[in-house]
């Protein structure tokens, strides 16, 4: 069976059915779904069956494609509905959840009544409160249990019955108008069975994030007040305020394939005044919807211009609605007509090249940091003017390598390897053309050394641009090989390219990998917080030692036997090394992207003393 052919399950349908289950029953549960998976699935219409064996049938009911109640899954045996199968199912199933905030409603889609979810649409006096409520403080604390039970236990042993208990508080934060730990939790859980699956999608970096972002935002509901307290329960929708009349002018058009199955495209536009915004078609579809959408007609006021089109021409828009990460509104009120566009050479849009570089990878990494607040606005794409040196081999693949206008050598990466997307043929093309010199539009890739996703290009004769995922270029486009080309010399790496951060990174990945225990087990750790300390990080090798005291440390009674293991404080230690790690990680890709200066390089300055100490207390106390 493939859980794809599943429909999704509420996250309250695989909890309760969990729950109901008797301790016998709960101990089978993980074999269950695995042998579950082996059976056939059959679908007709909204109902999904799958053949337990020669004479049970298991069904699954999803109106809408979503399980909605546990009476909507019905087991044939003699033991149902106290059986096995009907929680076997619901944990092997994908879990429910409203459209990530990727993922945009059809442009022309009529704006929805605010979710009572959402604080926006909540009273003046329970948006305003300074602090949280006890329900919200009761729901943070069983998320961050529920999480921290997920760090004891590692990958291997978070089975179904652990990610149950943290589907129900999930559930109940989303009840208490908590949706940004809600959502954290829930992304928790698809990590852990991408994992627990074998899933060649799955990156450890990915599960330390969400299980951070998780823990970090349920202490800080607990904590927070004011604004800050806004930002930890954050939106169940997101809002949409007037921004009156706009000029703008197309950038490029971007192919957008989620995880979750949704495709489309979303085409950037911007102010006169440089600010950017987007315009999205994003839907159930995947690639192949991707593909596709580009070329239908962007249903934004009065225009007929398609998103393609779009990417190349302009807009004048009245009555503008615009949402924090400046996504463009689509409601009845906004009006919009075709408009002339701008090359990338003329006036307003030039302007974007010519920020530095370092300047623009400040201002990205705020909005791509791990832990940045979804409502933070900003933009995390640069624009260069740079020189191709040729293709570079890495253990993930090739990449093109270009030299900036400020010496800098910058890695180009593809934003998607999917075949029916161009990224990866345009990249090898561009790669077999070292010298030619090219403005790009990338999106930052939070690196040690500088790094982009490639989103857009000029065209290489200088006529027009290519929208890299959805155009493809051909070898008549590029310069003639035969031409005599003076390929620039690419730099040394960054000032982070050899940082001894890795070895607290691999720590705290450890961990979630497998448990608690593992890393308690570790000896004795003095050479590696030696080697940390010596390259100026005094912070990182504390966290360290702090990070392996804590995981082997445990209590006895007075009769010599182990007292239940402290997860709440060892929690705390992780979670003070993840934030301490990335927020160092970001001052070192930020430092990265400092212009290359002639003579004697000077020591990064790097911040253990500064952002990421403060991180590092904040997070511990």
């Amino acid at each position: 069976m493939n859980d794809d052919r599943l429909p999704s399950v509420a996250p309250e349908v695989t909890a309760t059915l969990v729950e109901n289950l008797s301790p016998r029953l709960r101990k089978r549960l993980d074999a269950a779904v695995t042998k579950l998976g082996a059976r056939p699935t059959h679908r007709d219409g909204d109902t999904v069956t799958i053949q337990v064996d020669d004479e049970t049938e298991l069904r699954l009911h999803a109106p809408g494609g979503v399980v909605a109640t546990a009476d909507a899954i019905t087991c044939g045996c003699l033991l149902a509905p106290a059986c096995v199968h009907r929680a076997a199912a619901a944990c092997a199933a994908p879990t429910a959840d409203p459209p990530p905030d990727l993922v945009d409603r059809p442009t022309g889609a009529a704006p929805e009544p605010a979710s009572v979810t959402d604080p926006a649409s909540l009273p003046d006096s329970a948006s305003s409160q300074e602090v949280a409520s006890p329900a919200q403080r009761a729901a943070a604390d069983a998320l961050r249990s529920a999480g921290a039970a997920v760090l004891e236990a590692g990958i291997d042993g978070a089975g179904a019955v652990t990610q149950s208990a943290l589907l129900r508080a999930a559930h109940t934060a989303r009840i208490r108008h908590l949706p940004r730990a809600a959502g954290a939790a829930l992304s928790v859980v698809t990590l852990l069975r991408a994992a627990r699956a074998g899933d060649p999608s799955y990156r450890t970096a990915d599960f330390v994030t969400a299980l951070a972002e998780l823990l970090g935002t349920a202490h800080r509901v607990g904590t927070a007040s004011g604004a800050e307290l806004d930002a930890a329960r954050g939106r169940a929708r997101r809002p949409y305020s007037p921004d009156g009349s706009l000029r703008l002018y197309g950038l490029f058009t971007e192919p957008v394939v989620t995880d979750s199955g949704h495709g489309g495209v979303r085409t950037w536009v911007a102010g006169t005044d440089g600010r950017l915004f987007t315009v999205g078609d994003v839907a159930p579809g995947g690639v192949g919807r991707a593909v596709g959408v580009a070329d239908r007609a962007v249903r934004l006021g009065d225009t007929a211009l398609t998103h393609r089109e779009l990417g190349r021409a302009g807009l004048a828009v009245s009555g503008a609605t615009v949402s924090p990460d400046g996504r463009l509104g689509a409601g009845k009120g906004v009006k919009a007509v075709t408009a002339r566009g701008a090359a990338w050479t003329e006036p307003p849009l030039a302007a974007l090249w010519e920020r530095p570089p370092s300047e623009q990878a400040a201002r990205a990494l705020r909005s791509t940091s791990r832990y940045a607040d979804p409502d933070g606005g900003g933009s995390d794409l640069l624009f260069l003017d740079v020189e191709l040196i040729g293709a570079v081999r890495e253990p993930a693949g090739t990449c093109l390598l270009a030299l900036s206008g400020t010496g800098v050598a910058v890695r180009l990466t593809v934003a998607d390897d999917d075949p029916a997307l161009a990224h990866r043929d345009n990249l090898m093309l561009l790669a077999a053309a070292p010298g030619t010199r090219l403005r790009i539009i990338g999106r930052l890739v939070p690196a040690p050394h500088p790094r982009l996703t490639l989103l857009a290009c000029a065209h290489p004769t200088g006529e027009g641009t290519i929208d890299l995922g959805l155009d493809r270029l051909r070898r008549a486009d590029l310069p003639d090989p035969a031409a005599p080309v003076h390929p620039a010399r690419p730099q040394p790496g960054g000032p982070g390219a050899h940082s001894p951060l890795y070895l607290l990174e691999r720590r705290v990945e450890q961990t979630v990998s497998a448990g608690r225990a593992a890393l308690g087990m570790l000896g004795d750790v003095t050479a590696e917080t030696r080697r940390i300390r010596r390259a100026g990080l005094p912070t990182a090798a504390g966290l360290l030692t702090a990070l392996r005291t804590s995981a082997s440390q445990r209590e006895r009674d007075l009769f010599g036997r182990l007292l239940p293991a402290d997860t709440d404080s060892f929690a705390t230690h992780w979670l003070t090394a993840a934030l301490y790690t990335a927020a160092v990680a970001d001052s070192l890709c930020a430092a990265a992207w400092e212009p290359v200066r002639e003579g004697p390089a000077a020591a990064p300055s790097v911040p253990d003393q500064g952002p990421g100490r403060a991180v590092a207390q904040t997070a511990h106390h």
